[in-house]
């Protein structure tokens, strides 16, 4: 017996390494697609570029895994019962569900190492690599002046550079626009030639011009507002510098992207849902004492202040005509005119405040949400193992031709029953319990049903079983027509 459950494991586990790096070679293939134009043209170093691959290759684990789960056990399976090594096994007395307890096993490990990784790791593999991928967003392109183009990328300059010699140093018909004093384009440079250095530490741009003129209009006093003087010197020999520092990679502090709920483990969640429970509780009442007070100052200033002698101790206010008749046609437009602008200021107030509660009550619900994925990528590693283990026993072909059609396909259709629950739970349409749960309960009893079948060795995908049970349907629905 431990033979053989030797023998499955080793048939298991090099399928599920293989696959496993195949979906997150694919998701990084994915990753660098999409943010192709911030890496590129930016003079990121290696390591750089090797850190946030690593990052965002840990970002997508819980999406591999589940996969990888899925085609490792069709391929194991499908590769047993293709060599007949499972009708071996069944031959020998060892029922199917002895042969596959040490890969329900090794998957209940996984699931629970899945689990610490949701709740410990990727938090924090979703802060490096988001606040990494923020820096290189913000992140200038690399210095590239080209011919004939104006380049505006250096902090207060506009250069333009008419040619540029094949040794990349030698410019002709230079125009530097000098836009670091206040007031506007002040100071003009124009040269014949020049040459274009780099420092070694990569800070600072020389240009060295040749056989040219500085253009400077003076406006320091406030008769140049309106004679306008301009300083004319020319040279034949000048260096300008340019400060490169805004060009060097910049880290932000990731205490600026801690807050977020994707960086959180379950812990932190709950802490950050009881406060925001709270300060909306405080922003709750606060907002009703607004609206209180707000409303009782118009009936205590008018009709207490201005009609003393009618609203008393024992008097009520029951019409609005006894209300206007006690007041003066100027009191009267007065009043009109405070309740309506009285009116006007609620009433905006109460937007602002259901756009206020509803923020944070999306954001209250993206917490859950966040809480409730931690917990469904353990299932699901579990749930997608139980259907492809005994989908695979049951086709009885391995490699990755038919398993890999059908770990797709079963996966294709779990991810987009998750996503539309997810997302109708973060559009309030259903409760975090139901919307992140929704695929795992679709999918169970379709598990549970393969391996019950394949347990019992059920006939499932032989073509007699299906003419047999099409043969009951006829008879039925035949049967039917005769009663009505």
């Amino acid at each position: 017996m431990k033979k053989l459950h030797l023998l499955v494991l080793r048939a298991y586990i090099g399928p599920l390494i293989l696959t496993f790096c195949i979906a997150i070679f694919v998701l990084l293939m994915q990753f660098l697609w999409k943010y192709i134009d911030d890496l590129v043209g930016k003079g990121l170093d290696l390591w750089i570029v090797v850190q946030l691959l690593f990052y965002a290759s840990a970002t997508f684990v819980p999406m591999a895994l589940p996969l990888a789960i899925l085609l490792a056990s069709l391929m194991t399976l499908g590769n047993l019962g293709e060599h007949y090594e499972l009708v071996a096994a069944k031959s020998s007395g060892i029922s199917f569900r002895k042969i596959m307890m040490p890969l329900v096993l090794l998957s209940l490990i996984i699931s629970g190492i899945a689990f610490y990784f949701s709740n410990q790791v990727l938090p924090v593999a979703n802060l490096k690599m988001f606040s990494l991928l923020y820096d290189v967003k913000e992140q200038k392109p690399a210095l590239n002046i080209k011919e004939g183009v104006f380049y505006r990328d250096i902090d207060g300059y506009v250069i333009k550079v008419g040619e540029k010699d094949s040794d990349g140093q030698t410019i002709r018909r230079v125009l530097v626009y000098d836009h670091t004093k206040p007031g506007g384009n002040n100071t003009i440079t124009i040269a014949e030639s020049g040459k274009m250095e780099v420092t070694e530490d990569k800070r600072t741009l020389i240009f060295t011009l040749y056989n040219g003129t500085n253009y400077n209009e003076t406006r320091e006093t406030r008769e140049s507002l309106t004679r306008r003087p301009m300083q004319r010197v020319h040279f034949a020999e000048e260096q300008i510098r340019f400060d490169l520092s805004s060009f060097s990679m910049s880290r932000t502090s990731e205490d600026l992207f801690r807050e977020h709920y994707q960086m959180m483990n379950l812990s932190q969640l709950f802490s950050s849902i009881d406060t925001l429970q709270e300060q909306k509780g405080i922003r709750q009442n606060l907002f009703a004492r607004q609206i209180k007070a707000s409303s009782s100052y118009f009936y205590h200033f008018f009709l207490l202040q201005e009609r003393p002698s009618v609203v008393g101790e024992n008097s009520k206010v029951n019409r609005f005509d006894e209300i206007r008749n006690d007041f003066s046609p100027t009191q009267y437009r007065a009043a009109v005119s405070e309740a309506i602008g009285m009116a006007r200021s609620n009433s905006m107030m109460v937007d602002n405040y259901s756009l206020e509660i509803d923020a944070k009550s999306k954001t209250l619900i993206k917490h859950w949400v966040e809480i409730h994925r931690k917990f469904t990528l353990s299932i699901a590693c579990l749930l997608l193992f139980f259907i492809g283990a005994p989908l695979g026993a049951i086709i009885r072909k391995g490699g990755l031709g038919m398993p890999l059609v059908i770990s797709v396909i079963v996966f294709i259709l779990y991810y987009i029953i998750s996503i539309t629950g997810e997302k109708f739970v973060k559009e309030g349409v259903l409760t975090p319990e139901i919307g992140m749960w929704i695929s795992s309960a679709i999918l169970l009893p379709f598990g549970v049903w393969l391996t019950i079948k394949t347990t019992a060795d059920s006939p499932l995908m032989e073509t007699e079983a299906w003419s047999k049970l099409g043969d009951k349907l006829k008879r039925f629905f035949h049967f039917k027509r005769k009663v009505k």
